[in-house]
């Protein structure tokens, strides 16, 4: 099984949220439509821009709780490294 490490975001370099899941398809779907209420929904952040896969639940526990303590342009630099257009990845998750 793999899970995952995502970060959302409501524009480039805008609000940045950061989950974890084992299927990111699925949650990135709960947070568009609303059905993951709170901090997403009232920023809305909706935008794939980021994620990592994992091997275990505990490693990707511990890896969200590292990016969460991260400093803003840590994450940022990650983000435009990893997508330096900050597209919105979801489309690609369903192909």
């Amino acid at each position: 099984m793999e899970f995952f490490v995502y970060i959302l975001a409501n524009r480039t370099r805008g609000t940045l949220y950061v989950g974890v899941t084992n299927d990111l398809a699925r949650r990135v779907f709960e947070h568009r439509c609303g059905k993951a209420a709170g901090f997403t929904q009232r920023h809305g952040a909706t935008r794939l821009v980021y994620y990592e896969t994992l091997a275990s639940i505990v490693d990707a526990i511990a890896r969200e709780k590292q990016l969460k303590r991260w400093h803003r342009i840590w994450k940022i630099q990650a983000i435009e490294a990893f997508n330096p257009d900050w597209r919105d990845l979801y489309e690609d998750l369903n192909q």
